[in-house]
């Protein structure tokens, strides 16, 4: 089975976050062909559903290379709206259309099968192993992280990760992640005293303290970024009150906000400035503030030095172009990668990820592959 032929048979499992419907049966089946010992392990933890996850491996020597990747899909919108049955894997006109096949399904299908032509046709010392979950869209509670943690406490040990996400903005091979900025939720509660517009001397309006903490950060530069990293951003997301009708002060006002940072700050520092900005509006004693934090990533940074060399060279090799590091976009399973060994992001186009007609170029897949078997002769050294 070719690099595409799997990819369409990734696809046709409809894996929406959590259910994996049998598709990590089915890459377990494809890796034990090819001489991986695989192991499986699910989680299970409050509010959030279990999650089934793959560890498979080849070899047992040091090092140990690590492809990283994710099974798990997006609900596919509204059906209707799609040029082909999104669980399919069309071909059309030279793409190749489905839910997953841009993030990051192609890319799982590329390094299964570049690891496969590489153990076929070199004598290497050292290990290939895969982490595959079905939690990355989701929670990300049961996932990557918890395989981690298993994983080391059994006495393994993963020397360098690459993640197989979507990376480049238009063309395969523009952009390689070398890390990703941090990000912090923020829900602030403001609690006043309800009552009738008409006689504001017996109420405590929550929404007068609650704009001038907004205005305050909103109008905050973090800073000013770096050779590494775009600014960090705040950005409010939503903003309510306890009550609807026209005539009342409500007794709540509420936002929420995220922060994406970088690494002059941390979550922690982050929480004490907005906890600054709200003692400082709210010192009215018959105020009753709060706030609930929910960091989902802590931003990293890997090194420039040899293994992103080893991943830069062979992505320019096999494309043409001149790759660029970057640490763009959202967070990702890198995120938990980070503490455990060097990681690196390098996968497809996403320009599409996500949408409807989600797709990719068939010769994109088939490159990809070839990358990743570059990838692999320049570590091993073969």
């Amino acid at each position: 089975m070719n690099e595409i032929e799997l990819t369409k048979s990734l696809i046709s499992y409809q894996s929406v976050t959590p259910n994996t419907d049998g598709v990590l049966d089915f890459l377990e089946n494809e890796l034990s062909k090819i001489g991986f010992k695989c192991n499986r392990y699910k989680f299970s933890d409050n509010n959030t559903p279990d999650v089934d996850n793959l560890y498979a491996k080849f070899g047992e020597e040091k090092p140990n290379f690590c492809f990283g990747g994710h099974t798990d899909v997006v609900p596919i919108g509204d059906n209707s709206a799609w040029s082909f049955n999104p669980f399919e894997g069309r071909v059309n006109d030279e793409k190749l259309y489905g839910r997953g096949s841009s993030d990051m399904k192609s890319a799982i299908a590329a390094f299964v099968c570049a690891s496969k032509d590489f153990i076929d046709n070199n004598e290497f010392k050292g290990s290939i192993s895969m982490l595959i979950t079905n939690d990355e869209e989701g929670p990300a509670i049961n996932g990557t992280k918890k395989v981690l943690e298993k994983i080391y406490s059994e006495g393994e040990e993963i020397d360098s990760c690459l993640v197989g996400e979507p990376t480049s903005p238009k063309n395969i091979g523009e952009m390689i992640k070398i890390g990703r900025r941090g990000s912090l939720i923020a829900k602030i509660n403001i609690i006043g005293k309800q009552g009738h517009v008409a006689y504001p001397e017996w109420n405590l309006n929550p929404i007068d303290p609650l704009n001038k903490i907004i205005y305050e950060l909103n109008s905050m530069q973090l800073d000013n970024g770096s050779n590494s990293f775009p600014p960090s951003n705040i950005e409010f997301v939503n903003i309510a009150s306890s009550e609807g009708a026209s005539n009342v002060v409500p007794n709540t006002a509420k936002a929420q906000l995220n922060i994406r940072f970088n690494t002059d700050h941390t979550s922690k520092s982050l929480q004490e400035t907005i906890n600054a900005v709200i003692q400082k509006h709210t010192k009215n004693p018959y105020y009753q503030a709060n706030v609930e934090y929910y960091c989902t990533a802590e931003p990293f940074l890997t090194q420039v030095g040899k293994f992103t060399d080893i991943i830069k060279s062979s992505v320019d090799k096999i494309t043409g172009i001149d790759s660029q590091y970057s640490t763009t976009g959202g967070t990702s399973d890198a995120r938990f990668f980070k503490d455990y060994c060097e990681v690196v992001e390098f996968g497809l186009v996403g320009e599409s990820a996500h949408q409807i007609d989600e797709h990719v170029k068939i010769e994109d897949i088939s490159k990809l592959k070839r990358i990743y078997n570059t990838i692999l002769e320049n570590y091993f050294k073969v």
